[in-house]
């Protein structure tokens, strides 16, 4: 009882985790209204840029919790275990460290992603930005919800799972090797969680990051493997309680498939977001109807075409709801101040340099979490556009949508491919400081004043 019980409960907060993740507003933040977004916002990049990741990798570690309760690896645990034969080891020891080598197993195919992302730079974040990319990042998802509502299944075919299920220990190496191929064969339910968080490295531009936290998101996937195997513990059998977790999987893929395709779409933000208030009343009303006629607590197995119905209506319903309250979190601001930006970059870096004027260029994009960050808590900072107002201040979109051959070829300029890039020139035309992160204002504001 006190196993399920626990199981329960770490089922609850790793879906909730992951259920954030899914929002990839979360962790590449974006957060303009509420207030209690900014504020875990501002406590878990804090924590990542101080180097105190206490908080980061714990909530990472529950998204890879979260991604074992999925069909696609927990039925699996108890063969899996079976099979590098930590079930048949003749002690708590021997069954800890084969346990150990499968989880290492898995990391050894996660971390070095987090590596790569980090290499790249912001990569793994503008690439979504293309229309086709984005097209089909959320037709995967909306495949994948579908099995997660029940229309086919993502598991091994039975006829392997019996011939595993008869094998009875492969050894350290052997269960290193297995752990590195089941989170090969887990990829249609890892991926979304995984291109999320390769997304957000790949933004950071931190190759520790991205090692640290792909790491941590392994350890939370061989969490249950590892408990499995040393205490020969049972778990639960899946039953109606996994198909409700698959539900809210689903739902949350869906909201992620609209989130990918928000870009194609920038009139219905910008409107979102003029009415944005209206947006997180309607989503949540929209959420809240969706859940209770059955979204997530009916089956589409049930023959009664009147349920299937209602969990049909009730999926869209809570998909709307949820995006709507998605749109709401990362509108834009409305009626705050900021420095005030110059669009002609060319004529306006021209003036400055005639007039012998400090100008700073800021380079940023609608898929830029960190850019974002940068609009809202550190260009309103009042210090900050005070100090502004003695540069000439040029913005320079690189939005899919804005994007133009001359602005590529400035950021060229500054041989940098990633964003955030924000760059300070004296009144020389010399580059003094560039930024290639989120900074707070006090930060940012350190390297102004050090500009003649």
């Amino acid at each position: 009882m006190r196993a399920r019980t626990l199981l329960s409960f770490l089922s609850l907060a790793s879906v909730a985790a992951l259920v954030l993740l899914l929002v990839p507003g979360f962790l590449t933040p974006s957060t303009a209204h509420a207030g209690v977004f900014d504020d875990i916002n501002a406590t878990f990049t804090g924590a990542l840029e101080s180097g105190n990741w206490a908080l980061a990798l714990p909530m990472i570690y529950l998204v890879g919790l979260a991604t074992a309760l999925t069909p696609c690896v927990y039925p699996m645990i108890i063969i899996t275990v079976s099979v590098f034969g930590a079930r048949q080891a003749k002690s708590k020891a021997e069954g800890a460290l084969l346990s150990t080598s499968f989880v290492l197993g898995m990391s050894a195919l996660f971390t070095p992603l987090g590596v790569i992302a980090g290499l790249s730079g912001a990569a793994f974040g503008s690439w979504l930005a293309y229309p086709a990319v984005a097209i089909a990042f959320a037709i995967l998802f909306v495949a994948l919800s579908f099995a997660m509502f029940g229309a086919y299944e993502l598991n091994l075919p039975p006829a392997l799972q019996n011939r595993l299920s008869t094998m009875g220990g492969i050894g350290m190496k052997g269960a290193f090797a297995l752990g590195f191929a089941l989170a090969l064969i887990a990829a249609p339910c890892t991926g979304p969680a995984v291109i999320a968080l390769l997304s957000w490295i790949g933004t950071s531009q931190d190759v520790l990051l991205g090692a640290v936290a792909m790491f941590a998101y392994s350890l939370g996937l061989g969490t249950l493997f590892w408990v499995v195997g040393t205490f020969a513990v049972s778990i639960p059998k899946s039953g109606r309680w996994m198909e409700m977790v698959k539900s809210v999987f689903g739902i949350a893929l869906c909201v992620m498939a609209l989130y990918y395709l928000r870009l194609l779409v920038p009139s219905v933000m910008d409107s979102l977001s003029e009415h944005a208030t209206l947006a997180l009343g309607v989503g949540a009303a929209l959420l809240v109807v969706g859940l209770a006629i059955g979204a997530v607590h009916l089956d589409f197995h049930e023959p009664n075409n009147v349920i299937r119905a209602r969990k049909g209506a009730g999926i869209v319903l809570s998909t709307v709801g949820g995006f709507l309250m998605v749109a709401w979190v990362i509108a834009a601001p409305v009626g705050d101040t900021s420095i005030a930006w110059r669009e002609d970059f060319t004529v306006a870096i021209a003036e400055a340099r005639a007039e012998n004027q400090p100008y700073l260029i800021d380079f940023g994009a609608d898929w830029c979490g960190a850019c974002g960050e940068l609009e809202r808590n550190t260009f309103t900072d009042e210090a900050v556009i005070e100090d502004a107002s003695r540069f000439v201040t040029i913005h320079v979109d690189m939005s899919p949508s804005t994007i133009t051959p001359a602005s590529r070829d400035l950021l060229a300029s500054y041989h940098h491919g990633g964003l955030p890039l924000v760059v300070l020139h004296d009144g020389s035309g010399a580059e003094v400081h560039r930024v290639t992160q989120f900074v707070e204002a006090e930060e940012l504001l350190l390297l102004m004043r050090q500009v003649p």
